[in-house]
């Protein structure tokens, strides 16, 4: 089974955290639609399996598509592959483009899960962050969306500057009000190049401790499992059958196919990228030319990989697995370098399988690193 993630390049305005690519800009977008549904066509043979189970509409912000261009693009999917019966299809959407009619339109299209970008409930965070939306909009978005559809996932960010742990908690009880099962949290990252790092470099914009972001995180992950959620990835949260079926197949490296521009591609072998650049990817595919660029990864790069997602996953990383399918020198380096981390009670390892505890969660990035193999 494969998926397929299609990037719609567009906002309404750049939220200053925000490091994707993507236009405000939206005159490009009858031709990028084309070129979208052109480049399905052209890669349609690219995918050992193809069997598509999960389509996602990620950006930028595909909710500023109207549903019959949304249904363009999943028909040309349909068209090009073979889908199976209820496949997991689901939009990225901002609040303030999910009005009630517009989330019944989206209801009686082939879309079937929404992932709506609250980010915060107070309004001083959602100025402070440049998001499009009020707090008004993403109460009365949630309210609508949990009428007309049964799989919704909501995301909430923490560490935001100024925020302090009472409203955080406010933020979390808000969030479980609506009922929604499934819930996405990250932590605010300041990258490198946008106008949050200016803000914060200026003075205009006061950073947040590495403690206060772990206080928030672990407030989240008490209420979250108090409320019946499965903390079954590091940022991801669910009740029991609504897991997202796209995200956890990139965790356990399933190959899948990006569409559109800054799109990646993986299929269990070579990773790619579409070039960052709507005229530039929209011009190539005119001429019928994938904008694409390659790399084949190494055995110690695919190791890497499987650690770090893995060790972010409630599934952990089996040695047996390690051992099939990277070699005996691998099993036994993790052995020796995972020996401190068990020591320090960050992982465990059971029946052969490594997990991260409740104490590593928060620096489980840092511990996989440590796993790590060098080139």
């Amino acid at each position: 089974m494969s998926g397929i993630y299609i990037h719609i390049p567009f906002c309404k305005q750049a939220c200053f955290y925000c490091d994707f690519h993507f236009s405000t800009s939206l005159k490009k977008k009858e031709d990028m639609i084309v070129s979208l549904v052109r480049e399905i066509e052209l890669r349609k043979d690219e995918l050992e399996d193809k069997i598509i189970e999960t389509i996602y509409f990620g950006g930028g912000t595909p909710s500023v598509l109207n549903t019959e261009e949304i249904q363009v693009l999943i028909a040309a999917v349909y068209a090009n592959f073979e889908v199976i019966e209820n496949p997991e299809i689901t939009l990225e959407a901002n609040p303030d483009d999910l009005s009630e009619e517009k989330i019944i339109e989206l209801s009686k299209s082939l879309i079937n899960r929404l992932s709506i970008g609250v980010q915060s409930f107070f309004e001083k965070d959602l100025k402070l962050m440049n998001r499009a939306h009020n707090s008004e909009e993403a109460k009365k978005s949630l309210s609508f969306a949990a009428r007309y559809f049964d799989n919704i996932s909501l995301d909430l960010i923490y560490g935001i500057p100024y925020c302090t742990n009472e409203e955080w908690l406010v933020n979390i009880q808000t969030a479980l009000s609506f009922g929604i099962p499934h819930i996405s949290s990250y932590a605010l990252v300041v990258e490198p190049k946008t106008a949050l790092e200016a803000l914060i470099a200026k003075g205009k914009i006061k950073s947040v401790s590495d403690f206060k972001v772990q206080e928030q995180f672990q407030m989240l992950t008490k209420e979250l499992n108090k409320a019946g959620y499965i903390h079954y990835e590091l940022s991801s949260f669910g009740k029991e059958g609504f897991f997202s079926k796209n995200n956890t197949a990139y965790w356990f490296g399933k190959p899948y196919l990006g569409i559109g521009p800054s799109a990646h591609s993986f299929d269990g072998k070579q990773r790619s990228w579409n070039v960052k650049n709507n005229t530039k990817y929209i011009k190539s595919i005119q001429e019928n030319i994938v904008p694409i660029e390659r790399e084949t990864l190494s055995t110690a790069d695919r190791y890497n990989e499987y650690i770090m997602t893995g060790l972010r996953t409630m599934w952990g990383v089996s040695l047996n697995e390690i051992e099939n399918n990277f070699g005996v020198k691998y099993a036994e380096y993790i052995r020796n370098q995972s020996k401190k981390h068990i020591e320090e009670g960050l992982l465990s390892n059971k029946n052969g399988v490594l997990k991260t505890r409740e104490k590593g969660r928060f620096l489980v990035d840092g511990i996989a690193s440590d796993l790590f193999m060098l080139n």
